[in-house]
């Protein structure tokens, strides 16, 4: 039995970290990726731009699956504009896991959301949808993270904490037990947090 085909949205540096967890995953096939205009046609591990932004109306048609393959640091407002686009296209957004990565059966997450390489969300995590749980994060028990999140390489999000919509939490840092991050907050690389952070916080070190 063929496998159902998936777009992926982005042809930049995280659209080729999505590929190869696509392809491990091995539920889909990929049929081509969505890059501008001057990138259709190019090729990426094999795989063409098929199509630009303004051929989505045609594309639907035609594919099914979609997995939002732009990444995200100083803002999620590209992912959650092509999130937004692709759900009210018609698109289905699976949630992709890398098979070297643990996902607890007593955990949740979302539709769009990519878990990358080795990345472990322990049990009673709750996890939103169009976020990205970079390689080798960890999301240790009952931790929220909310809808269109980076949780970027070797995070760690202890216990009970709680990271709000649109946040980017950056490589190699520590939260807390217990502390919530805000909304659209950027927690900057390695630092370790350990008192609650407002919305739209910056904090770089």
């Amino acid at each position: 039995m063929s496998k159902p085909e998936i777009i992926i949205f982005g042809a930049g540096g995280h659209a080729l970290a999505c590929i190869d967890v696509i392809e491990q995953h091995g539920v889909y096939t990929i049929a081509g990726l969505v890059g501008l205009k001057d990138e259709v046609n190019s090729t990426h591990f094999g795989y063409s731009v098929i199509a630009e932004d303004d051929d989505l109306d045609l594309l639907v048609k035609e594919y099914k699956y979609a997995c939002i393959g732009l990444g995200q640091i100083k803002s999620p407002k590209n992912r959650i504009l092509n999130f937004q686009k692709a759900s009210e296209l018609g698109f289905q957004l699976p949630s992709i896991i890398s098979p070297s990565a643990y996902v607890s059966q007593h955990s949740f997450v979302g539709s769009g959301t990519i878990v990358m390489h080795q990345a472990i969300i322990n049990a009673g995590a709750n996890i939103g949808m169009n976020c990205i749980i970079n390689t080798r994060a960890l999301i240790e028990h009952d931790t929220i993270v909310e809808d269109n999140c980076h949780i970027s390489t070797g995070s760690i999000l202890n216990g009970n904490v709680q990271v709000g919509m649109g946040s980017f939490i950056g490589s190699g840092c520590i939260i807390k037990e217990g502390v919530t991050i805000g909304n659209n907050c950027l927690i900057g690389m390695g630092l370790t947090v350990r008192q609650n952070q407002t919305t739209d916080c910056r904090c770089v070190g």
